[in-house]
């Protein structure tokens, strides 16, 4: 698909619908912005605008959003913006901070996904506090994202609701406290990972056993769902819903009695601690 490379008047604001730029144009932003677009949030494909230097980002992103503007400069993005992520990997934000400080201002609300980077450090370099750090995770893309946001001090009551919405309207969000992100980094923000890691194991613990390798994995991945599912509509502990389906000596207390004996609970568990260390040291 060819790219919509545009370049827009840098002081000219005319809010149409929710204008959202993006600098950086990864597999989150692109993520996040197909999510918005696809969703009752307000945001069309045409109101979104994003920067990257590379090119292969820029195509991904608009085979991703179809209709977006890959613009030509972050000062461009920030300009045609009322609302814009900073989308770049936490180690490059020391160099685009004070890049873009000198076009921050308070009529656009900036938004960063980098984790371990604080509030307090954005502030310092962009001398704004109109900020919100977000925590999303790429299954936003189908609908399903979980993600937690914290505001700055400057940032107003509406545009905490308006990110919510956003944020909600590919998921479930949460409003807490930054001494949180850390946390929900380690555990949904690379929690995805660890599931596709589970669901390849149940995959070839399938394919061990004798089924076809597309059958095994299409019932491991919606094993998944489900279950993940019946946690959230019913309400229920884990703990519970898995004493439903565990029958004495029968099959199920078999097999989870064999992921005990491998320590599978306890490597969940310090995963989300590792992550949860390395955002720290990332910031």
């Amino acid at each position: 698909m060819q790219l919509h490379l545009v370049t827009l008047g840098l002081k000219k604001r005319r809010i149409v619908s929710t204008r959202i730029g993006f600098i950086g144009a990864g597999q989150m932003a692109s993520a996040l912005a197909s999510g918005f677009s696809a969703a009752d949030a307000n945001v069309t494909p045409e109101a979104i605008s994003f920067y990257d230097p590379s090119e292969e980002s820029q195509q991904r992103f608009c085979d991703r959003v179809s209709g977006a503007n890959a613009l030509e400069s972050a000062e461009s993005v920030i300009a045609a913006s009322d609302i814009v992520f900073l989308a770049v990997k936490p180690q490059i934000m020391p160099l685009v901070l004070p890049e873009i400080a000198a076009w921050i201002d308070d009529q656009v609300l900036v938004v960063s996904i980098a984790a371990g980077v604080s509030l307090a450090t954005m502030a310092d370099a962009l001398g704004s506090t109109r900020l919100i750090r977000v925590m999303p995770n790429t299954p936003c893309l189908v609908g399903t994202s979980a993600a937690v946001y914290s505001p700055a001090a400057g940032a107003s009551e509406e545009d905490c609701m308006r990110l919510g919405q956003l944020l909600n309207s590919t998921g479930l969000a949460f409003q807490l406290a930054e001494s949180y992100l850390d946390a929900v980094t380690g555990l949904s923000g690379s929690g995805p990972a660890y599931v596709y890691n589970i669901i390849e194991g149940l995959s070839d613990g399938g394919v061990a056993m004798g089924l076809p390798r597309e059958i095994a994995t299409k019932l491991a991945a919606q094993t998944v769902k489900g279950a993940a599912e019946m946690v959230l509509e019913t309400g229920l502990h884990p703990g519970a819903l898995k004493d439903q389906v565990t029958s004495p000596g029968g099959t199920t207390i078999a097999g989870l009695r064999a992921m005990e004996d491998r320590g599978v609970s306890g490597a969940m568990m310090a995963a989300v601690e590792a992550a949860t260390k390395r955002s720290r040291e990332l910031g």
